[in-house]
């Protein structure tokens, strides 16, 4: 890539990628306001990190056995366990006699766990594709040893790196700026995400999510 646009595009989807809430941002959030610390958002930035390099190994090692990753079908799981997780989440809220505490005192729907949130980085980082960008490079490591292989492999390779890490720095950025900026309102304005109010909306976020997953191609 000659140019600064070329890594300017790829900052931009980075960056875009990371304004989606099921990038992270919304279980960073919930860290942050559940521990009414906006600290703990940008610690959830970690595993959401893990997990999306965790999805480019794995479509790295893909690609290498010559198995082909489903972009879309990854995607369509994904919104169908958001939505899932929604509707669990609005059918324990309406049972009677529901209970946020147990019996020791500790709240039970806590936000997702920072293992949770890398597995959920992973799923959607191979949803929205970041590991296939190192796919044009490695198609010449796949092979045989021809010149082909020798003119654009090396080259080609830390090219797909360098753009692959950049984008994830993008999307890092962006989730952690949006998940410290609703946990520094929530702080600031706290009867407009009060505990009585963020269920709901918490839920009714998980429900659309799932939807605009499963109906965006």
């Amino acid at each position: 890539m000659s140019g600064i646009w070329p890594w300017l595009a790829v900052a931009g989807l980075g960056a875009l990628h990371g304004l989606s809430p099921t990038s992270g941002w919304m279980f960073a959030a919930a860290s942050g306001l559940d521990s009414r610390d906006s600290a703990r958002a940008r610690l959830a930035l970690l595993p959401i990190a893990i997990g999306h390099a965790a999805s480019v190994a794995i479509v790295v090692l893909a690609v290498a056995q010559g198995v082909l990753v489903d972009r879309g079908r990854v995607q369509a799981f994904a919104g169908a366990l958001l939505v899932a997780l929604a509707c669990y989440r609005w059918l324990r809220a309406a049972a009677p006699g529901e209970d946020r505490r147990g019996r020791s005192g500790v709240r039970v729907h806590a936000p997702a766990g920072h293992a949770g949130m890398a597995l959920w980085s992973c799923l959607m980082a191979t949803a929205h594709g970041a590991g296939l960008m190192l796919v044009p490079a490695l198609v010449p490591l796949c092979m045989s040893d021809t010149p082909a292989r020798e003119i654009s492999a090396t080259g080609s390779l830390t090219l797909a790196l360098a753009a692959v890490a950049l984008h994830m720095t993008a999307m890092l950025i962006t989730t952690g700026t949006i998940a410290v900026g609703v946990c520094r309102a929530a702080a600031r304005f706290p009867t407009l995400l009060s505990a009585r109010t963020r269920r709901p909306l918490w839920t009714a976020a998980l429900a659309a999510a799932g939807t605009l997953l499963m109906v965006l191609p």
